[in-house]
């Protein structure tokens, strides 16, 4: 496959809508919807300035198809960097698909999933990192989600990981050229220089790879699983999160037979909330598989909230889930705050102090829970200037990239030869190197670009 070669895509999405954007990039685009393009004003595009637009008709063998609006970007000046021609057209699929045809008969072929971003890459316009942030940016679906992907595609994750090694690389060359004097036994890399250097990569690397708990949760949403006996409330505390009717509520034990799942967003944080069928004892075949299918969604949760309604609730329950998922934060709530005393609230406080009172039918408390919530996730590092990672591929190579520092701290301490030092100085390089696009293979970009979207 060239990568030069003209190429076309939809824009945006498929389906009907005042306008559609048919983007066209590579060798000879601009002349291409020349050639199917009438002026207004019969002027030729070819001729034209970079970034400007043009009314007109697109014609197909003198037949008109629609009046669109042509945008011009002549290359290097464009988002991949090529000349790119980008057709405002009604938003007809018929006339979508008619353009689209037009031009696959004159010369463009219908391009990849992701190809413009990887072009843009290919042509230096985005390193890798930035290029992957493009994609998490279109699928960001919260405040916080998008504050992360806009941070890294303006660069601040690729330039901090460039320094690092551009700093490393500066004394890896010093290395490499001692073991070309290695008979004359001499010393170009300062030592106690390196160390200092080597021990501020780690604590960067290990900042970085401790901020993906955080940006992973921002970025996939908090699984909140509210479990407890059947009728306490879970129904009805998901409604009133809600603010809608999503799960059915009666007095009848077992009415919440299967999961039920929403999610909202509270300060840029989304939270996805699964009400559970009630935990019990049951000869009912269809319930006691949706209880089974309760401690499926606790495994997959991040967040237990274990509702109960009465100081007598079943305490061994609570201890066994607490036991089950010691990695989890269970969280009990004490829903029909208005059916309780003072004198048995201050006694559920004292067994359990983080306990939360609410009354889900009365939107009483609510506020307090979803304080709680997000005082469980460290949203704060979002208001500052710390970077956050939140791809998996990131924080894989980050992880490989220490642990090949570590070597190389070890083998300082030990005063290693240079010529072994140098073997984990240039796996440290490799792995970041992956991270920002200067190391790549076919198949890692084949992996990358497949998950965009056609047309990005």
């Amino acid at each position: 496959m060239s990568y030069s070669e003209a190429i076309v895509a939809m824009a945006t999405p498929p389906g009907t809508g005042a306008i559609a954007v048919i983007r066209i990039s590579g060798d000879g685009a601009i002349a291409i919807a020349d050639d199917i393009f009438q002026s207004i004003k019969s002027k030729k595009l070819v001729g034209q300035r970079t970034h400007t637009i043009h009314l007109g008709h697109i014609v197909d063998n003198g037949k008109t198809l629609d009046q669109v609006l042509v945008s011009i970007f002549k290359g290097p000046n464009s988002y991949t960097g090529e000349d790119v021609v980008e057709i405002s057209c009604h938003g007809s699929p018929f006339i979508q698909q008619q353009i689209i045809q037009l031009l696959l008969r004159r010369g463009c072929r219908t391009a990849t999933a992701g190809e413009f971003t990887l072009r843009a890459f290919l042509n230096g316009k985005m390193d890798l990192s930035q290029a992957e942030a493009v994609a998490d940016l279109i699928a960001s679906d919260s405040e916080a989600a998008h504050e992360i992907a806009i941070q890294q595609m303006r660069g601040g994750f690729s330039n901090e990981i460039q320094k690092l090694r551009e700093e490393l690389l500066n004394f890896a060359s010093l290395i490499e050229l001692e073991l070309d004097f290695s008979q004359e036994d001499v010393e170009f890399a300062d030592r106690s220089h390196f160390k200092n250097l080597l021990d501020k990569i780690s604590e960067v690397l290990k900042k970085l790879i401790d901020s993906f708990a955080l940006g992973n949760v921002i970025k996939q949403g908090i699984p909140v699983a509210i479990v407890g006996q059947p009728n306490v409330g879970k129904s009805t505390l998901l409604n009133t999160l809600l603010n809608e009717e999503r799960a059915i509520v009666s007095n009848i034990a077992g009415t919440t037979r299967d999961t039920v799942e929403d999610q909202i967003s509270l300060n840029g944080i989304n939270f996805r909330f699964i009400d559970t069928a009630g935990i019990r004892e049951t000869q009912d075949m269809v319930e006691k598989i949706g209880i089974e299918r309760t401690f499926d969604k606790i495994e997959e949760a991040r967040l237990i909230l274990f509702l109960f309604d009465n100081p007598d609730f079943d305490r061994a329950e609570l201890e066994r889930i607490e036991k089950k998922y010691p990695n989890k934060e269970v969280l009990p709530v004490c829903n029909k705050l208005d059916l309780l005393d003072d004198r048995q609230k201050e006694l559920l406080k004292d067994e359990f102090p983080h306990v939360l009172f609410l009354s889900a039918k009365h939107r009483k408390g609510i506020d307090e829970l979803e304080k709680k919530l997000l005082s469980l996730v460290d949203s704060g590092a979002l208001s500052g200037d710390q970077t956050i990672i939140s791809n998996s591929r990131h924080y894989d190579a980050l992880l490989k990239a220490l642990e090949e520092i570590q070597k190389v701290k070890e083998g300082l301490e030990m005063d290693l030869p240079s010529d072994l030092m140098a073997i984990d100085i240039r796996q440290a390089l490799y792995h970041l190197g992956e991270i920002t696009g200067q190391v790549t293979t076919d198949d890692l970009l084949g992996n990358i670009f497949s998950n965009f979207c056609i047309g990005k």
